[in-house]
């Protein structure tokens, strides 16, 4: 079958890397299928009910759970998903992984398994979690406090993730894949901010906490448990080291070299997005 011709499932499709991904697949023509709770048929990952729809028809289906494949009941939920997809003549499964979480890779193994042709993009933090998620308001407000200190990560640029979830769900070449993928450079949360303030010319700062105060803060900000623990977890185990190596996925996957923070920074800087209102 012709790509072209195929229907293509983005699961999490409002969200970084799937908005991204359906933008540029609906550019170069292809038929995609929205996977969110607003578009028309319906997903939801909490209502099972919605999934048959959804995956109507559907020949290569990309996977991004929310809010993340650390939570209680993910592997349950990839598990009974993969299923349903192989079942309804799903024939590719991209998925989107977290690097240094035992349960993100417990998620790859259900896929590898699923006995139709996959493959694993295995990602460091998004460059875009200082842009588009919870570290902007901070950011905009002049300090970041994490609980994280001298842990350097090498960021990842959502747009490169983007590139090679299209490329695995349209062309050959990337069956049977695991990319480890990351940033060209680690770098602490300290230097990244402050690469953010000289390309914006603000005085931002960036603040150590232990996650015991970090914990409080988001419980007097009346945050669920769920979040509260799965926050913690993220910044205490996966943040402990583990990921600072550079890994050469974007190399292998698209042949040329990872988007650097600096290349992140200077064009999210110019969008205005990170100016003071």
């Amino acid at each position: 079958m012709n790509s072209h011709q195929q229907t293509i499932l983005v699961l999490g499709a409002t969200g970084k890397t799937g908005r991204r991904i359906a933008q540029h697949l609906e550019t170069s023509g292809h038929d995609v299928r929205f996977g969110s709770r607003s578009a028309t048929p319906s997903f939801d990952w909490e209502d099972r009910s919605t999934w048959a729809a959804a995956l109507d028809g559907v020949q290569a289906t990309y996977i991004s759970f929310q809010p993340d494949l650390a939570v209680p009941g993910a592997l349950e939920t990839i598990q009974a998903f993969t299923r349903q997809a192989v079942q309804s003549g799903v024939g590719k499964l991209v998925l989107l992984s977290g690097r240094g979480e035992a349960e993100a890779e417990q998620a790859e193994r259900v896929v590898q398994n699923s006995g139709v042709d996959w493959t694993i993009l295995r990602a460091s933090w998004f460059c875009q979690n200082f842009s588009e998620a919870h570290f902007l308001e901070p950011i905009l407000q002049g300090e970041l406090v994490l609980p994280v200190g001298d842990i350097a990560e090498p960021f990842v640029d959502v747009e490169d993730i983007a590139e090679i979830a299209v490329a695995a769900l349209t062309q050959p070449g990337h069956s049977g894949q695991l990319y480890e993928l990351t940033g060209p450079q680690a770098l602490t949360f300290a230097q990244a901010v402050a690469e953010i303030a000289r390309a914006t010319r603000r005085d931002i700062r960036f603040v150590t906490v232990s996650a015991e105060a970090y914990g409080q803060a988001l419980k007097q900000e009346h945050m669920p448990a769920e979040v509260t623990d799965l926050v913690l977890y993220l910044f205490t185990t996966v943040l402990d080291g583990r990921n600072t190596p550079v890994a050469d996925g974007v190399q292998r996957a698209l042949g040329r070299p990872a988007r650097s923070f600096t290349d992140y920074v200077q064009r999210t800087a110019t969008s205005g997005v990170w100016s003071q209102q």
